[in-house]
């Protein structure tokens, strides 16, 4: 032990003589290992980390494939209302399954009332998740079927919007301004449903109160419910999924007539895989090019410390002659390795720690578990195990180069110093060409995914964002029981938003571009879908006002709503261009007729009297999806059969705002417009078009941002790897500058011969970079819009931008070679 401490205070002296060695070496490592645990403690937190419940491995997610509709386009789609019910009620495989459905509420506080998110839940569901409250308790079956106004708030809802109460188990809050009773708090890290964002964030939860019209048999084509279970132990989830398909046969055969043509196929999966499906191709990306900085930087330590080694030769051949041994020896210069790797870690802790602390509220709002993402002792010790392997691995090479001198030969070589091996200056040149190799490949990648954004950034949307503004109101139901209390709401609120200065449309839609809705099938006259009657399907908006004028998309053929589609006027629907070459290619949609539901469902014609752009639905560089528009006035008799309490009645709305004066001024005018006619309402979700559209970029922008400064780093760190190489070698050949020059050669001759070997080096990894690039593309492909992973542009003006700056790099050693003085030089020889 005594050795082992007298070894390592002589690497410590022999580092605070070379202060800016240690210095760069530390610091390069401590940004590469920073920046790689940051990205780790992302995907340890989101991908690696068990679900935070008890035995989350049995915890599984069941849900309906509806035939071939979107609606099975997700690996584990929603459960209707029956279902609910009858899964937990007749499966065998669960020890507790319960169902839940997003829900949003005006919550009544004392300085007016919030938009909150939460969720409505079944009791059995949080029998599932295993997790009981902090305080109080949950609901149980009984209130639930009963349908007893009681909520369980949230830790974080609890201590921001009512300060901890310690008294709060009994008092009432005002949920849609009707009285609950708040019976529980939850613990401070649960979070349910696993979704990012905190639009999404459930802030508290309600029993689920399964209403009689979400009950009735008509609600079997309404899918909007989700299942949770857990598995009893020994039961996998194939077998679980055999054990509901017996019962999804015995839901089948109950379907309504009109709804006959439906299939359904029970799918179960993880609850992990379920939640980070969306997540993980990104985060693997992600991790994957910050692993790519990490090896330039190691790259780059490994050429420090070769440098370094060659320094000290001499020194080395002199303690070889008093003899010490190989071992010994060997034994220090890997000790100073790990000292300077161990150092560079710990500073990339606090440079992972100093990064998350920035970059944690701009992680995509869709990235689940954000609560989980910190730094703990598992990424701690990541980082300190990945520093001790960048030592040992960075140390390796360069200790046995600096044990290969040769004693004799150093020994007679006194104080010349010629030019260096051609093995050592052989293995600092692969260093540097690697170094550009990958600092090539991770600019094609960035490269690609700038030119993938520039496309979608500049893609159609369909619609004209500019000057638009939009919030979302929701009507309570107990203040709005009738249609005519919601109609005259809307009417009002519409014709006072038409008289606002500067206004120039106003309408309002259940839905807006870019935030997706729900699906309705129905029957086209005279098409009979190939695939199956089930299959005819589309999305649907509703709409009210000048809604089309108001959001910018454009009128193809036919006309817009008018004030004359109301309940007593012809059945009418807008179509989108994309709806209208599907079923009607090569003829004019106007005239032709629709109607809701299947062939069997009875519901009345609508009349197509208009066609409109293809406005993108979820994300500007989403494909054109087929849409109707129906006015919010005929919705009742456009379902007919169908139509109930729980059919969209105008409740909740979009409000879209087209102005002549800037978006942002509109912002005051909205909320006082609306308080003018109910003081208690609030708006959320107040945003500009173009703040929607730039939220659906999001994930794409995320992706972008992190891989171009991973790129910029790395080109960097090879930019400095080529200078430290030549500038090395410029070092080591001065008497060889001088005898050329004294021989003859002009200064010009000297500054060509350095830079053709910056060059050269450029050129090579260049080559070898465009190559890897090539390869490893592939893996950008479902990240890129309208852009080949092979894209040439792309590839040569990486390779052009990494060879000028190896150029730029080596000028600088190369104007330092030309001004050697031959005499100085050839009098220090």
């Amino acid at each position: 032990m005594g050795k082992f401490v007298f070894e390592l205070k002589l690497v410590f002296r022999q580092l605070g003589k070379s202060p800016g060695f240690t210095t760069t070496a530390v610091l390069m490592l401590a940004f590469g290992i920073g920046a790689t645990t940051a990205i780790f403690s992302i995907v340890e937190g989101v991908l690696l980390r068990p679900l935070p419940f008890p035995e989350p491995d049995r915890l599984v997610t069941l849900g309906d494939r509806v035939s071939n509709t979107e609606l099975g386009l997700y690996d584990s789609g929603p459960v209707t209302g029956p279902e609910v019910v009858i899964y937990p009620r007749d499966t065998h495989s669960f020890e507790s399954l319960g169902g839940y459905g997003y829900e949003s509420f005006e919550l009544a506080g004392a300085v007016g009332s919030a938009r909150i998110s939460a969720a409505r839940m079944t009791p059995s569901l949080f029998s599932a998740l295993g997790v009981g409250p902090l305080m109080g308790r949950i609901f149980t079956a009984q209130e639930d079927q009963q349908k007893v106004q009681v909520a369980v708030l949230s830790y974080g809802t609890w201590k921001s919007r009512f300060n901890g109460d310690p008294h709060i188990l009994g008092t009432k809050i005002l949920l849609d301004r009707k009285p609950y009773i708040v019976i529980g708090v939850m613990p401070r890290n649960f979070e349910f449903p696993l979704y990012g964002g905190e639009l999404y964030r459930c802030e508290l939860w309600v029993p689920m109160s399964l209403s009689a019209q979400e009950l009735a048999p008509e609600a079997n084509g309404v899918w909007f419910l989700s299942l949770v279970g857990r598995l009893k132990p020994g039961i996998t989830p194939a077998q679980a999924e055999s054990d509901a398909q017996g019962v999804a046969q015995q839901i089948m055969r109950n379907f309504p007539p009109d709804e006959k043509n439906f299939r359904i196929r029970p799918a179960v999966y993880l609850l992990r895989q379920i939640t980070v499906r969306n997540t993980r191709p990104m985060l693997q990306m992600l991790f994957l090019a910050v692993a790519v900085v990490l090896m330039i930087a190691c790259a780059n330590l490994a050429g420090l410390l070769l440098v370094r080694a060659i320094h000290r030769q001499r020194e080395i051949a002199v303690r070889q002659a008093l003899g010490a041994p190989t071992l010994t020896l060997l034994r220090q210069l890997m000790l100073e390795s790990l000292v300077l790797s161990g150092a560079g870690g710990l500073a990339g802790i606090g440079v992972a720690g100093l990064a998350l602390a920035i970059g944690k509220n701009h992680l995509p709002e869709t990235l689940p578990l954000t609560g989980q993402i910190g730094l703990n002792w598992t990424v701690a010790a990541f980082a300190l195990l990945l520093a001790i392997l960048t030592g040992f691995f960075c140390g390796l090479a360069p200790g046995f180069v600096a044990l290969r001198t040769n004693v004799n030969s150093s020994l007679k070589e006194g104080g010349r110093s010629g030019s260096v091996g051609g093995s050592h200056a052989r293995l600092r040149s692969t260093l540097v060409v690697l170094e550009i190799a990958i600092a090539l490949t991770l600019l094609a990648a960035s490269g690609l995914l700038l030119r993938s954004f520039s496309n979608m950034s500049s893609a159609d949307l369909g619609f004209r964002p500019d000057h638009v503004s939009t919030a979302f109101y929701a009507l309570p139901q107990k203040q709005y029981t009738t249609q005519a209390q919601v109609d005259a709401f809307n009417n009002t609120l519409l014709l006072q938003l038409r008289q606002l200065p500067g206004v120039e449309s106003a309408g309002l839609s259940s839905t807006i571009p870019t935030t997706g809705d729900g699906i309705e099938s129905f029957t086209v006259e005279g098409y009979a879908d190939p695939r199956g009657p089930d299959q005819t399907v589309a999305f649907h908006f509703s709409v009210i006002g000048n809604y089309f004028k108001a959001v910018g998309d454009p009128l193809i053929r036919g006309r817009y709503f008018e004030e004359s589609d109301d309940a007593n006027g012809q059945l009418v629907v807008i179509v989108n261009r994309e709806f209208a070459e599907h079923y009607w290619p090569g003829q004019n949609p106007i005239g032709k007729q629709v109607h809701q539901g299947t062939s069997e469902s009875g519901t009345p014609w609508m009349t197509v009297v208009g066609e409109v752009a293809d406005a993108k639905l979820f994300t500007p560089d989403g494909k054109a999806v087929e849409q109707f528009y129906k006015p919010v006035a005929q919705l009742e008799r456009d379902f007919g059969p169908l139509a109930s309490p729980t059919d969209l009645n105008g409740n909740g709305n979009y409000i879209v705002l087209r102005s002549a004066l800037p978006p942002e001024q509109m912002e005051n005018a909205l909320r006082a417009t609306v308080r003018s006619i109910d003081v208690q309402l609030p708006l959320t979700q107040m945003q500009t078009m173009e703040q929607v559209v730039r939220e659906s970029e999001a994930p794409r922008r995320f992706n972008t941002v992190v891989v171009s400064s991973f790129a910029f780093a790395a080109v960097i760190l090879a930019v400095l790897g080529i200078y430290s190489v030549i500038a090395f070698s410029v070092a080591s050949r001065v008497q060889e500058m001088a005898i050329r020059m004294a021989l003859g050669s002009q200064r010009s001759d000297i500054v060509r011969l350095i830079l053709m070997s910056g060059l050269k080096l450029a050129a090579i990894g260049c080559v070898l970079g465009l190559a890897v690039a090539a390869a490893a593309s592939r893996v950008l492909r479902t990240f890129l819009f309208h852009v080949s992973p092979f894209d040439p542009v792309v590839m040569i003006l990486a390779a052009i931008a990494v060879f000028a700056l190896a150029l730029v790099a080596s000028i600088f050693p190369a104007r330092r070679a030309a001004s050697v003085d031959p005499v100085q030089a050839l009098r220090g020889e």
